[in-house]
């Protein structure tokens, strides 16, 4: 199977998605390679990054239902890494 390295970028805007963006991020937890989020108290908002090692369809069906969330913004950048193995 082949797989790309990805990062993505996500703004949560309103605390009411968080349950259901960890439901889906933990739905997709065989393919992240590690997560960073950001609470910026000052602003309301928390900022996540997400690095992927997926295909490249999985990938954008995550991202597509990230996007799908009432008050969260979702951005996804592929590296050129790509692997075969699996």
């Amino acid at each position: 199977m082949e797989t790309r390295v990805a990062v993505m970028s996500i703004i949560v805007e309103k605390s009411e998605a968080v349950e259901r963006l960890n439901s889906l991020l933990h739905d997709y937890g065989e393919y992240i390679i590690g997560r960073m989020g950001i609470p910026y108290r000052q602003r309301n908002i928390n900022i996540i990054s997400i690095a992927l090692d997926a295909p490249q369809n999985t990938v954008s069906a995550l991202s597509g239902k990230i996007g799908k969330l009432e008050g969260v913004s979702v951005k996804t950048a592929f590296s050129g890494v790509i692997s075969n193995d699996g």
